[in-house]
C-alpha cells in the first residue's frame, strides 16, 4: 500500500489548516480583539479537538463499515454523499454559519469548530486515504476490526496534527504581522475551492 495515504492525510490536514472555516480565522481575531497571543494559542486547543472529533465520527463510521461492507460499496456510498454534500454547499453552503462570540470559551470553540467541520464534510474528505488503510488491516490481522478503529484514530491524530501546525502558523502570522484586514483584498475564495474539492474527492471514489 505504502505510505501514500499518510501523505494524504498530511496534505489534508495542511489544507484545512490553510481554510479559515476551520478556525485559524477565528484565533487570530480573538487574539486580536483580547490583545493576547496566549489567547490564541490557547483557542486553537478547542479548535483542533472539534475538528478531530468530527473527523474521527466519520474514520470510524468508514473503519465500521469496512468489516461488514465490502470496499467498492462503501467507496460509492462515500462519493454519492460527497458529491451531494458539495452540490449541497455550492449552492446553500455560504447561508448557514455557526455563529460564536469574542467571548467564547472552551465548550464554545469546541463546538463551532465541531459543527463546522462537520458541515464542511472535513471527516469525509479523509475517505480515500481512510479505506486502504482499513482495507490492508482486515487483510493482514485476525482481529482487523480493532486494528482498523485504531488506524482510523491514528489517522485522525495525523491529520489534526497537520491541521493544527498550519492553522496555527497562519494565526500567529496573521496576528503578529499581516492582521484580518488582508482577507478583503487578497484571499482566494476557499469556499470554492472547497466544494471543488469535495466534488473532485466524491468522483475519485465513484471511479477509483
Amino acid at each position: 500500500m505504502g505510505s501514500w495515504p499518510w501523505v494524504l492525510l498530511v496534505g489534508l490536514g495542511a489544507y484545512h489548516g490553510l481554510n479559515p472555516a476551520m478556525g485559524w480565522l477565528f484565533a487570530a481575531a480573538l487574539g486580536i480583539h483580547r490583545r493576547s497571543r496566549v489567547a490564541l494559542l490557547q483557542s486553537l486547543v478547542p479548535l483542533a479537538l472539534g475538528h478531530a472529533v468530527a473527523a474521527a465520527t466519520a474514520a470510524v463510521l468508514v473503519a465500521l463499515a469496512s468489516v461488514a461492507i465490502d470496499a467498492r460499496s462503501i467507496r460509492l456510498v462515500a462519493g454519492g454523499v460527497l458529491i451531494a454534500w458539495a452540490l449541497y454547499h455550492l449552492a446553500y453552503g455560504a447561508r448557514h454559519r455557526a455563529r460564536v462570540g469574542m467571548t467564547a470559551g472552551f465548550a464554545g470553540l469546541f463546538l463551532w469548530s465541531f459543527v463546522m467541520a462537520s458541515g464542511h464534510g472535513a471527516g469525509l474528505m479523509l475517505a480515500p486515504a481512510l479505506i486502504p488503510l482499513c482495507l490492508s488491516a482486515a487483510a493482514t490481522d485476525s482481529g482487523g476490526s480493532v486494528t482498523m478503529l485504531w488506524l482510523a484514530l491514528a489517522a485522525v491524530g495525523v491529520h489534526t496534527a497537520a491541521m493544527l501546525t498550519v492553522a496555527g502558523a497562519v494565526a500567529l502570522l496573521v496576528y503578529d504581522w499581516i492582521g484580518v484586514a488582508f482577507l478583503r483584498r487578497g484571499w482566494i475564495n476557499l469556499d470554492l475551492l472547497w466544494s471543488a474539492a469535495l466534488l473532485t474527492t466524491g468522483i475519485i471514489l465513484l471511479f477509483w
